[in-house]
């Protein structure tokens, strides 16, 4: 089973306003059933985890000081300690899970469970499912917003997001996007949230006021995942069948750029000045300078991988 990567970058923010050392990507590999740990402040695999079957989606939890990987073969969901780099706990999820985030606090798990068509919820603290959310066709990509109030889920084979309210855990609104969405990315800084549409090779861009399409960037062919990099300013976005990568300005939605001579490229992240693109056909991710998108580094993964979410992050240090 193989699925898309899906992006979001606040919780990187805690690590910088909490002054912390540099954290770790935690990049599934799909093909090996392990997660490679990178070291960004040395640019290297420090550590390699055994998870569940085929592993392809990820959210690194700084607040939990967890990572949490869903397993969509073995339908299971692993927690990985950042600290000791184990897992320590496997959790049951349905029959698919595919995208997974976070909430800004780390109590809650959110699971897109790609077949039974629902997002499931989970208490991280206690450990266990508190919810199961009807949805539409084919869940891929989820987003938390900032404020921990609301979840985003790409529907997929409904050509929609989902806006579901935290608080009731059912849906309060759909917003119609391009075709076959399947990445998500929230912008919280200006209001919007990005659906990338993996078969109209275009963004959809939705003021999250509103809950209205504002714009459509085209981009790339498959466009995969999704990061802002460069303090917000700019937007990064991997075209899987173009093995290439659209740099966008965030604020004006003007294309930039677009790079090339990557493989595959599926998930990315940022952290501080530098990008780190997962190139699925190269086992590897590159390094980027976030500024001009030039390569600075290639680091050697697993097979097949995939970093399908927000992947780098850090416990954070207690107050």
């Amino acid at each position: 089973m193989r699925f898309a990567p899906v992006l979001a970058g606040a919780a990187l923010a805690l690590l910088s306003a909490a002054g912390q050392a540099a954290p770790f990507a935690w990049i599934t590999n799909q093909g090996s059933n392990d997660v490679s740990v990178i070291d960004v402040a040395q640019q290297r695999v420090v550590a390699t985890v055994p998870v569940g079957k085929s592993p392809a989606g990820v959210v690194a939890s700084s607040r939990a000081g967890k990572v949490y990987v869903s397993n969509p073969d073995s339908k299971t969901i692993s927690v990985i300690d950042m600290t000791s780099r184990k897992v320590v706990d496997t959790w049951p999820a349905g029959s698919g899970p595919v995208g997974i985030d976070a909430s800004p606090d780390g109590r809650r798990l959110y699971v897109a469970d790609w077949y039974a068509n629902r997002l499931l919820v989970y208490d991280t603290d206690a450990a266990r499912q508190i919810a199961a959310v009807p949805i539409g066709k084919a869940p891929a990509g989820v987003a938390a917003s900032g404020d921990g109030r609301t979840v985003y889920v790409a529907e997929r084979d409904d050509d929609a997001v989902a806006a579901i309210d935290v608080a009731t855990n059912q849906v309060r609104a759909r917003v119609q996007v391009g075709t076959h969405p399947f990445a998500l990315l929230v912008d919280d800084q200006r209001g919007r949230l990005y659906a990338l549409n993996v078969l109209s090779d275009d963004v959809s861009v939705v003021d999250l006021r509103s809950l209205t399409v504002t714009a459509t960037l085209k981009v790339g062919k498959a466009p995969y995942g999704a990061a802002l990099a460069a303090d917000g300013r700019l937007l990064y976005i991997t075209n899987q069948h173009a093995d290439s990568v659209s740099v966008v300005d965030a604020e004006t939605l003007k294309p930039l750029r677009t790079l090339s001579g990557f493989g595959y490229p599926e998930g990315i992240a940022s952290y501080a000045d530098r990008v780190y693109v997962v190139n699925w056909m190269d086992d590897e991710v590159s390094v980027l300078d976030a500024q001009s998108g030039r390569e600075l580094a290639r680091v050697a993964t697993g097979k097949n991988s995939r970093g399908f979410g927000a992947f780098i992050g850090a416990p954070l240090a207690a107050p």
